[in-house]
């Protein structure tokens, strides 16, 4: 069992649980997730690693209910447990792996829309911790959905927050901070975007405008976390990926975005998962690389 140290709601709906989790948080790095089980009947729900304390043993996930498992989390307190609590998983962010000197040569920027602000504080502190500033674009629809904001204006370099009805701070989307910002005569080497499918291709047909390298995160289409559900299966460029294994980062100028949210929505029924495996063959699965998964 996994003790939660604090829980606490952010905003409606998304709550925040810190987690005594010594394996996990000793080996994880931005950008990976972890599977988590509320009790032995649960379903396993992955969801991205929003920050850590190696000296503490914690990790700490956010969590918007959207669904029957999620809607069990919401009632847990401060000295409830998790009975499951699996990770790391998935590809930590490029970042981890590029020379600090090359970083911090970079113009970084980071582009959140609504519970993507969680997965994108914790790359946003590590530059932070490595003497690197990023600037940051947080979007929501409204300023209740605004979540983390004091935290993420104590790593980030410069911190523009936009709502969608123009209830706090800027008015539109994150896409019109981005082009106001080029306007001002910003230029960046290098964005990170993470947050709703739609949100992500918008931000990513821009970016392409300005030659701007966009990594996405694919975390919104998973749904087993090991890449045998074939849930999160994806094209990227000419490549079969899954957002689990391969990923969740991906060359966000080089993803599919209409055949994943239309796949996405395929796959919700049994009979829309029962077309895609037969229409994908080998390819449905990927736990050890397009291997046909119970084949």
């Amino acid at each position: 069992m996994y003790k939660i140290l604090e829980a606490k709601e952010l905003a409606d709906s998304i709550y925040e649980f810190v987690v005594k989790a010594p394996n996990v948080s000793a080996n994880c790095q931005p950008g990976q997730f972890v599977i988590v089980r509320t009790n032995e009947d649960s379903e396993r729900i992955p969801l991205t690693i929003c920050d850590y304390d190696r000296e503490k043993e914690t990790v700490t996930i956010v969590v918007q209910v959207i669904g029957a498992g999620t809607y069990i989390m919401k009632d847990l307190k401060t000295g409830d447990s998790f009975c499951d609590f699996v990770g790391p998983l998935g590809r930590p962010s490029e970042l981890i792996d590029t020379p600090i000197d090359e970083l911090k040569k970079k113009k970084i920027l980071f582009v959140a829309g609504g519970l993507g602000t969680a997965p994108v504080y914790p790359q946003v502190k590590w530059l932070h911790e490595q003497g690197v500033d990023a600037d940051v674009i947080v979007g929501a629809k409204t300023q209740s959905l605004i979540i983390m904001e004091k935290e993420m204006e104590a790593v980030a370099g410069n911190l523009y927050i936009t709502t969608d009805d123009g209830s706090y701070k800027r008015q539109g989307m994150v896409t019109k901070v981005i082009e106001d910002l080029y306007a001002e005569g910003k230029e960046y080497d290098l964005c990170v975007t993470i947050g709703p499918m739609i949100m992500m291709k918008f931000v990513c047909l821009l970016t392409k405008k300005f030659n701007l390298k966009t990594i996405v995160s694919m975390n919104p289409i998973m749904v087993d976390g090991t890449g045998m559900c074939g849930a999160c299966r994806l094209t990227v460029g000419d490549s079969v990926k899954f957002a689990c294994v391969d990923g969740p980062e991906f060359d966000g100028h080089l993803v599919n975005f209409d055949e994943a949210m239309k796949r996405q929505q395929i796959y919700k029924t049994a009979e829309g998962r029962a077309y895609l495996k037969d229409k994908e063959g080998d390819t449905h699965h990927g736990g050890c690389g397009n291997c046909g998964g119970e084949k």
